[in-house]
């Protein structure tokens, strides 16, 4: 099957709720190729590696949660830019970009899934953020928690806090939030899961009481594109290929 550019980010932007986030970037279309699309590659990030991907897959659009054009980078397009621009615009390979609005969906979201790959119960939503609270599943401690986070997302996980501690209630947001850590505090719960980690956070952890886990950004947010890939390819009957590149933070 074969689907068109407007389509697809038509679609997409209607699905994501996209008009609903001020986010960091542009979500949709970032970069123009291909009016039809027949296949599809989705990652975590626009790497060049990820790309290079798409070309072997013969791919006419890649799908991923970190795109291009940050706020606050160099609107330039010389040295790392520019090549993965270039390569891009060389093949005719489109590029969907969709960052808050995966975070954050209620069906595929990167913390709905997080959450259903580790089997804990949502109760709500974390303050003002796109974060979530909830309970764990069972009886759990610092050290079992951590365990678990580590097998499941296959990351050697970070954890602040003593091991022997009870943690029933959870508040997460995977990725680069860590900051988040003060409202868990204000929440109330036993612990705080997100994917990177800042020297301030340690701190925070470690003089509030609420465990916090570091379990990586990539690790923690490749579960939203890959579903989204999936629902895209059952709904359009399209060839979608998830490729994973673990990196180490």
């Amino acid at each position: 099957m074969v689907i068109s550019r407007t389509e697809l980010a038509n679609y997409l932007s209607s699905f994501l709720k996209v008009d609903m986030y001020k986010d960091y970037c542009p979500n949709g279309l970032q970069v123009e190729g291909s009016m039809e699309i027949e296949r599809i590659v989705t990652g975590v990030t626009a790497s060049q590696r990820l790309i290079e991907e798409a070309i072997a897959h013969n791919a006419q659009a890649i799908l991923v949660h970190h795109g291009y054009f940050w706020k606050g980078e160099s609107p330039v397009v010389t040295g790392i830019k520019r090549t993965r621009i270039a390569t891009l615009l060389e093949h005719n390979i489109n590029l969907f970009g969709y960052h808050l609005p995966l975070d954050g969906h209620d069906e595929l979201g990167n913390n709905v899934l997080l959450a259903r790959q580790m089997g804990w119960t949502v109760s709500g939503t974390l303050a003002d953020t796109i974060g979530l609270t909830g309970r764990v599943d069972g009886n759990e401690t610092g050290f079992s928690l951590k365990r678990k986070l580590s097998e499941t997302l296959d990351f050697d996980v970070l954890h602040i806090g003593e091991e022997q501690d009870d943690i029933e209630t959870i508040a997460w947001c995977t990725g680069g939030a860590q900051d988040y850590l003060e409202q868990a505090i204000d929440a109330g719960v036993d612990a705080f899961v997100s994917g990177e980690i800042s020297e301030r956070t340690v701190h925070l952890a470690e003089e509030s009481g609420v465990h916090y886990f570091c379990a990586g950004h990539h690790a923690t947010e490749r579960y939203g594109i890959q579903a989204l890939g999936e629902h895209l390819a059952k709904r359009f009957g399209i060839d979608v290929q998830f490729i994973d590149l673990p990196i180490p933070v």
